[in-house]
């Protein structure tokens, strides 16, 4: 198979994870006899000190003519401090999301029996966590109409959905939950806000296509209550932009560390696939940040593509480090590992590089291939 990729570096540590990222793609394309060619472009702070766009034309023209996008991380915190500053990394994820019409965000939360002692959640209640958010990525408020009056006072953001905006996503959330337990729960404030009771009424009617899949309807405070008290009845969340954005960064930390989510964000479309961590500037260039939610989301592209038996090699070779302790240092600040490190080993083993008997020592040099 071959494939064409574009790949956003993007900012802060977003370089280091996606490097690690490739290193694995291209080891599943020599085992597997496939094609993977890789174009790089800008967006971000990156891309608005080289160019003054936070999103470049020709980084929107080379997504287009790809078969998916690999994106690391967007952010700077001469940005984050700078409130009045008109221009702004996140601007060109939004407008990418807008210009490639990349309506839902997929966002699946796994916990790993040897990180459980890491969850601010006792063991007994991460047993068997295994959901998977729907997230409305182009609509609600952070795209509405905002304005700032004139004595700067005063301030209001719209939250503006239409009834097909929510009906596309809903679609395949309850196609994804047929393929799952047959569960679906739609997260909402339709007891105060108009827009979440046209969210409840437009999913009750496409329920209605969905005979087999139970629906279910959680007010989004008690579900982030829910998360946390019985995050195990979950199976697909289906929610808006905003919501989504809140309760998935909550549910990540099920798994011990922001650094081991994925996400993929699906429309109309090429897709794009990226971890769900920030850029982490204070990390960057250290060779200390956690590349598996970045390598996780390769497999999730991996999976896009049809390719299920290479993207479940990828994710067999992420928990085979971290059940035997090779983890970065937010998972583990004493006994770590560096960025490098970790993606050599989850290339060695997708390569069957790895032997029986592990040499620690070895690792600790950096050296990936245990013998």
């Amino acid at each position: 198979m071959k494939k064409n990729i574009a790949v956003i570096l993007g900012d802060g540590i977003g370089p280091e994870v996606t490097q690690q990222s490739i290193k694995v793609l291209d080891a599943v394309a020599k085992k597997f006899n496939h094609e993977f060619h890789y174009r790089y472009c800008l967006m971000g702070a990156d891309a608005i000190d080289k160019t003054g766009s936070p999103l470049p034309d020709e980084t929107v023209t080379i997504c287009l003519d790809s078969d998916a996008i690999l994106f690391g991380a967007i952010g700077h915190p001469k940005y984050d401090n700078d409130p009045t500053a008109k221009v702004r990394p996140e601007q060109g994820l939004l407008k990418l999301r807008k210009s490639l019409q990349l309506f839902a965000n997929i966002r699946p939360i796994t916990t790993y029996a040897s990180l459980h002692h890491l969850s601010p959640l006792k063991a007994k209640n991460l047993e068997g966590v295994d959901f998977v958010i729907y997230r409305e990525l182009t609509g609600g408020i952070y795209f509405g109409k905002k304005e700032l009056s004139d004595d700067k006072l005063q301030a209001s953001d719209d939250c503006v959905y239409s009834a097909s905006e929510i009906e596309r996503i809903a679609h395949l959330a309850f196609q994804h939950a047929q393929k799952r337990r047959k569960k679906l729960t739609l997260v909402d404030k339709a007891n105060v806000l108009e827009t979440s009771r046209l969210w409840r009424r437009i999913v009750q009617e496409v329920a209605v296509q969905y005979s087999d899949v139970a629906v279910d309807y959680m007010f989004v405070d008690n579900a982030s209550m829910q998360i946390i008290i019985n995050p195990k009845q979950f199976d697909v969340i289906l929610t808006e932009n905003m919501f989504g954005d809140i309760i998935s960064d909550e549910a990540s930390v099920l798994s011990g560390s922001l650094g081991l989510a994925p996400s993929a964000s699906v429309g109309s479309a090429v897709a794009l696939f990226e971890p769900i961590h920030g850029s982490y500037p204070q990390a960057a260039g250290k060779d200390i940040a956690n590349p598996v939610g970045s390598i996780l989301s390769a497999a999730m592209m991996l999976d896009h593509f049809g390719l299920t038996e290479e993207a479940q090699l990828v994710r067999d070779a992420v928990n085979w480090t971290l059940q035997h302790g090779f983890v970065t240092k937010d998972i583990d600040a004493i006994n770590s590992y560096s960025t490098t490190t970790i993606g050599d080993l989850v290339r060695d083993y997708t390569e069957n590089k790895i032997s029986a008997e592990i040499n620690k020592g070895n690792i600790l040099l950096s050296k990936s291939t245990i013998i």
